[in-house]
């Protein structure tokens, strides 16, 4: 099956083919947080003249102190996720690569680029309690993406240690949903990696910092494929301020759950949809009914200049699929106004 690597939050092409600017486009593709951590104007003293840490000391810093890791862990930078997944994939190099799908394409393609034999478990259709290959790579997205589902993964850790797996949790979202990471488990298990991204959360798409953590032993082999300077002086020291606003993580997490049920009203009011699934994150995926397509849904409110995410590319979903992000009040009134005339 050829994995299609559309991705949402292409503003640019989508504004260009409705012949709008890219700020005018009402962008519900992307789950960017609408709130931003750190106003620019702070950044104005940032010295851009010498090179960057390349040990990202003080980065490194500010990320420990806002997510603790165990004492037996370290962490290593990427320029944002999809970055960390393609580098520590190609570090891992699994012969077996498990998938709880749906989830990024990204590990699809990464896992067909490196030859490795790919299985999938649908979180939808199947048992979560399938049968485990042994000595294989598992990689469990929480909350899953498209859907936004938080699971509680104390009893699959298990049954993927006592199979011998190396583990990858993907917690891109996690920062949305008062819940403990997978992190303080590498304590027990030297073969967990976790990724983490922080452009989503804080706001910040175009600042691209994302993180792996693991064992201090794996995260010291995995930097011997790294080049250093992967981030800007002016990305380090964004991030730096964003982890220290505790003000505005809390403000994310009261914010989110209002903005989530207004938009969940808005699909639900629509008629259009036949299922709207319950979300932890700042997203929610609907189901068209019938053989309703979502791409026609899309055209439908180019004419509001509104983008949304037609999932047909993600493994186990079709083009009744369709996520939207948790965006402000008045843009999702501007939806729910859209919607209830299409």
């Amino acid at each position: 099956m050829p994995v299609n690597t559309m991705h949402g939050g292409n503003i640019y092409q989508f504004a260009r083919r409705i012949g709008c600017l890219p700020e005018q486009v009402l962008d519900f593709s992307a789950n960017i947080n609408p709130q931003q951590a750190v106003d620019w104007v702070s950044l104005r003293t940032v010295n851009l003249t010498p090179y960057a840490d390349p040990d990202y000391s003080q980065l490194k810093q500010a990320f420990k102190q806002r997510y603790p890791y165990p004492a037996n862990a370290d962490c290593e930078v990427f320029n944002g996720a999809s970055a960390a997944i393609f580098a520590l994939l190609r570090f891992l190099r699994p012969r077996q690569l498990l998938l709880y799908a749906p989830l990024y394409s990204e590990y699809v393609r990464m896992g067909r680029q490196l030859g490795c034999q790919l299985s999938f478990i649908n979180r939808f259709d199947e048992d979560l309690d399938a049968v485990i290959p042994r000595g294989s790579t598992v990689v469990f997205v929480n909350p899953a993406t498209p859907d936004g589902q938080l699971y509680d993964l104390h009893p699959l850790l298990l049954r993927w240690q006592q199979a011998d797996c190396t583990i990858v949790i993907d917690e891109s979202f996690l920062d949305f949903c008062l819940s403990e990471s997978a992190m303080e488990s590498i304590s027990q298990y030297d073969k967990l990696y976790v990724i983490k991204s922080l452009s989503k959360f804080y706001g910040c798409a175009g600042i691209r910092i994302g993180f792996v953590i693991a064992a201090v032993s794996a995260v010291n082999a995995l930097k011997q494929y790294e080049p250093s300077w992967k981030l800007s002086s002016l990305d380090m020291a964004y991030m730096q301020q964003a982890l220290v606003n505790t003000d505005f993580i809390a403000q994310t997490h009261q914010q989110t759950a209002i903005l989530r049920q207004l938009l969940h009203q808005a699909l639900c009011d629509s008629g259009l949809f036949e299922h709207v699934y319950p979300s932890a994150a700042n997203f929610l995926l609907a189901r068209l009914p019938g053989n309703c397509d979502g791409h026609a849904l899309q055209s439908a409110l180019e004419s509001e200049r509104i983008l949304i995410r037609v999932c047909d590319n993600f493994i186990g979903l079709d083009q009744r699929h369709v996520r939207f992000a948790v965006k402000d009040q008045h843009t999702i009134e501007q939806l729910a106004y859209a919607l209830a005339h299409v």
